[in-house]
């Protein structure tokens, strides 16, 4: 198995360490049988991918260990944004490459710089990620992620734009609901959350993502109608490429 190094990864403030220690706790106590999670959004850009990167690390820090897989072959950001490297310099492989059935599962995994921390890459985009979710490689991957880690983490598509995370949800133990400030609209938020449900799959939660947040004010934490984690304000607006 291949190790890869990141070429850029955000430090973490104590407010946002804050935040997903909250968030992360309250995954704890959703029970011990809640292993594998889905996180999605309603509409792309509502910064998915990197609440779901900051959790598996912050989990990686209480010494478990996480699998972290990029499903969302639509729109695939953590390669680019992380500036991510294989360690012998080769081609990144990815979860299409692997639900193809063009390359091995040990192909595709990839180690980190992050103790305890392994990620599936979602791999070139393909132009039927529902068909190739639904293949049995998807659910022989899960079966190894329960055999070998302690928290799988599936970044999947926006489920406003793309019905993908519907056809994860059904292989998964709980799911979050990203919701960034002042972007989707309450009824398609609403409308999401039925989706998720009508799959089968626990909604554990939301997180509040993109809040501005007072000069000098500490903001602990968020309950709204489900519980969630208030993720403040630490990417801002300008983050525009966030999935």
């Amino acid at each position: 198995m291949e190790t890869v190094q990141f070429g850029s990864l955000k430090a973490q403030s104590y407010t946002m360490k804050e935040s997903l220690r909250a968030l992360k706790t309250n995954i704890q106590f959703c029970g011990d049988d809640v292993k594998t999670i889905l996180i999605t959004s309603a509409i792309p850009n509502e910064g998915k991918s990197t609440v779901a990167m900051d959790l598996a690390r912050s989990l990686t820090e209480s010494g478990k260990r996480v699998l972290l897989v990029d499903t969302d072959m639509r729109k695939s950001v953590f390669v680019g944004r992380l500036r991510a490297q294989s360690s012998s310099g080769k081609e990144i492989f990815g979860l299409s490459h692997f639900l193809s059935g063009q390359k091995r599962l040990e192909d595709v995994l990839y180690g980190t710089e992050i103790p305890r921390l392994f990620m599936i890459f979602a791999g070139p985009s393909v132009p039927n990620p529902t068909e190739i979710l639904e293949k049995k490689y998807f659910e022989e991957l899960l079966t190894f992620g329960k055999e070998h880690f302690n928290y799988i983490l599936l970044d999947c598509a926006p489920l406003g734009a793309a019905i993908d995370a519907a056809v994860v949800a059904k292989h998964c133990d709980g799911a979050i609901l990203v919701v960034a400030q002042g972007m989707a609209s309450g009824r398609m938020i609403a409308g999401v959350k039925k989706q998720l449900e009508a799959s089968g799959v626990k909604l554990l939660g939301a997180v509040l993502n993109k809040v501005k947040m007072k000069k000098n004010s500490y903001e602990g934490g968020y309950y709204g109608g489900y519980y969630g984690s208030y993720y403040g304000s630490y990417y801002g607006k300008g983050e525009s490429s966030e999935s």
